[in-house]
Formats: C-alpha cells, structure tokens, sequence
C-alpha cells in the first residue's frame, strides 16, 4: 500500500492522570512538549484536551488558545485537533473553543454507554456543533461508538450539516460501548465506504490494552492510526508508556512492517483536504 499512514496522538484526555502515569501531560506546556516529540516521531495530527490546575477535565478557550499557540510554534504545520467531547463540559461549552478556528475538532454524532455513565450526545447539541463547525471552516473527525453513528454521520453529511466527506474514526474497546471485534471491524470499514464512498478516509482508535490490536488493524486494511496517553497509558501489563511520543513509535514501526510510509502533516493535509496550516504569527 502506497497511500501514507496518518497518525494521530492523543496526547492527554479527560481521565488518565499523573498518577496512572506520570508522563501524562496536564499543563499546557506540558502538553506543547509532550506534542513536540510525538510531532518529531511521525505524528501528523495532534487530538487535543485541556485539563484544570488540579487535573480534572477543562472546556476553558483561554486554555486551547494557548495551547494552540504553543502547538503553532513548536509544531510546525501538525494539524490540531479539538476535542468537544462531554466528560469536559455541558451543552455548548463543549464548543466554545471552536471561534479559535483549529483544522479539526471531534464530533460524536450520538450517545452510548461509558464504563460508569452514558455519554449524552443529544441531536440538538451535535446539530449546534456541526454548525460551528462549518461556520469555522473546522473539518469534523466522527466519533463512532456505535453502528448507528455511521448512519448518522451520512445522514448530517447528506443534509449540509457536515462538509465534504468527514473523517471517521472507529472508537472500540470502551467499556459498556463497542469491543474489538475484528468482523464489527470489517463490517465498519465496508459500511463507511458504502455511505460515503471508497475513497473515504478511516481511522481507527483501540482503548488500553487493546490500543496495539486495532493499530495493526487499522494499518494493515489501509485506514489510518490513533494512539496516545489518552487512551492507553502502557507499553504492555507491565510497562508504563514512557511519552506519547514510544506510542506514536510504535505505530511507526507497524507501518514499516506493512510497508506504508508514514504520513507528514503536509500528506495529512492535502489528504483531508484541510486549508494551509496556521502559524503562531498568522
């Protein structure tokens, strides 16, 4: 396969803490630092959180704009991605960093079980941020938890309420939510191409444990690649990931074996078809 592999680091999240491992970066130059050397190991999108003083999940703009900033400085032309995701806010807090303009920002598109509550994406907030989105020129990365969301997806897509053709991402291994399934995998890959078309751009992210198995997966079928502190924190049971910057090594290394270069920010762009990259001084 010639098509390059675009690998996205999840650098902090909303729940693993220092004391899960403590190379989980929390401060925004925590974080710059920890994106930087992730940046240097062949990371191309940066999937980005802010977190509070005390390590609890923030939704705070003043935050994403510095980390934006510090991301344009020292990463020169990685695309940023926004979270919006629920645990760090309610309603429209989720998007309020979106006026900041980032290339992307994750979009679930509907709700499902997480290990302790359910993940609430109601039609009237997903509507409210994928029009934010458009008016901010913020191509949408689709969260898919679950099957429906696939079909909801084409249908926002189909409706104007989602530009061009969304990025897809398949979320398995949460708790109370999808599992790794290699045939749910397969059966995900061929619906994604159906609705949106065979030239659909697909990723897929494995949680824990299970983060290596659906890398493999996601590389050898041609789709692209997350990893990261965010949803995983260990090399193996025994082993603490040393830096998000080991995990994105490790994807590295996978796309050798299925000999698929490794995609630069600049390859990433031009196949998500995202606008010229921003700088700290633009």
């Amino acid at each position: 396969m010639t098509t390059p592999c675009i690998i996205c680091v999840a650098i902090t999240g909303s729940v693993p803490t220092k004391q899960n491992n403590p190379a989980v970066p929390i401060t925004v130059t925590e974080q710059v630092e920890s994106t930087h050397a992730a940046f240097e190991a062949g990371a191309a999108i940066v999937h980005a959180h802010v977190r509070n003083e005390d390590q609890s999940p923030s939704s705070d703009p003043e935050k994403f704009a510095r980390l934006k900033e510090g991301l344009e400085k020292h990463c020169p032309g990685i695309i940023i991605q926004f979270s919006t995701g629920g645990r760090s806010g309610a309603g429209q807090t989720r998007g309020g960093m979106l006026p900041l303009r980032p290339d992307m920002a994750s979009l679930s598109v509907g709700s499902n079980n997480f290990p302790t509550r359910v993940y609430k994406n109601p039609p009237d907030l997903v509507d409210w941020l994928a029009g934010e989105m458009l008016t901010h020129d913020i191509k949408p990365e689709i969260e898919v938890f679950d099957l429906s969301h696939i079909f909801q997806a084409a249908k926002l897509h189909a409706d104007g309420r989602i530009a061009e053709r969304p990025y897809v991402q398949f979320v398995m291994g949460v708790k109370n939510a999808m599992p790794v399934d290699r045939s749910v995998f397969d059966f995900y890959i061929a619906t994604t191409k159906r609705l949106f078309g065979d030239d659909v751009l697909w990723c897929a992210a494995g949680i824990g444990a299970q983060q290596l198995t659906v890398n493999e997966w996601s590389v050898a079928a041609g789709g692209h690649a997350r990893t990261g502190l965010e949803d995983n924190v260990r090399l193996d049971r025994k082993t603490l990931a040393p830096s998000n910057a080991a995990l994105v090594e490790r994807v590295v290394e996978i796309c050798e074996k299925h000999e698929r270069p490794v995609a630069t920010p600049q390859d990433a762009r031009r196949l998500l078809r995202l606008r010229p990259a921003q700088t700290a001084t633009n």
